[in-house]
């Protein structure tokens, strides 16, 4: 009896260990934006590089008034371009969510704007020791972060890489990355439908 007793102790110490080693892994990965500039917003904090025009993501992302609409949440009028990009992003979320009928109300993300493909790629190649090939965007599930170009912050690309962390974070058990893949693609697919 105390032996059974004694390995449940040593079985969830191991668990809470490599638990721990995994967090700070993390925390730990030097992605390059360091000197990054912050946006905080409802359901993501952006990430973007101090050279990047902000004014150009935001026509770039080119949310619309029937998002608005339909998810309920406005763009609040602000001379803040910071505060317009992060009210934009979480009502793109919102639109992701309500599409896949799959609602997080208290999800929390990061996205990372890159300066171009080559740093997505690179980024990509430092967490998963391979190459992007021809995409501009993913999203890295174990720190839960969406990484992607600043060319590509278009509201189908993004929307597409928002419903990979819906879908991550809404089952239990993680569907296939085929099941998951179709289901973004049928994201992007109602955005592209949607534009005016």
């Amino acid at each position: 009896m105390l032996r059974h007793r004694l390995h449940k102790v040593i079985i969830i110490a191991a668990v809470l260990l490599l638990a721990g080693r995994a967090v700070l892994s993390a925390v730990d990965i030097d992605d390059g934006f360091g000197s990054a500039r912050i946006i905080k917003g409802e359901h993501f904090t952006i990430y973007y590089e101090p050279d990047l025009d902000i004014r150009e993501l935001i026509q770039n992302l080119d949310i619309y008034p029937s998002d608005e609409i339909l998810t309920g949440k406005a763009i609040r009028k602000s001379d803040s371009s910071e505060r317009t990009l992060a009210d934009m992003v979480d009502i793109l979320f919102r639109r992701v969510c309500d599409i896949l009928d799959m609602q997080l109300y208290s999800f929390h993300g990061n996205i990372k704007v890159c300066r171009d493909r080559e740093h997505v790629n690179s980024i990509y190649n430092n967490l998963f020791d391979r190459d992007l090939k021809d995409y501009h965007s993913f999203y890295a599930y174990g720190i839960n972060t969406i990484y992607i170009s600043a060319e590509n912050f278009k509201r189908e690309v993004l929307g597409h890489e928002i419903a990979h962390a819906v879908i991550s974070h809404y089952f239990v058990v993680q569907p296939s990355m085929k099941v998951q893949e179709v289901l973004a693609g049928y994201i992007e697919y109602q955005l592209r439908k949607t534009e005016q």
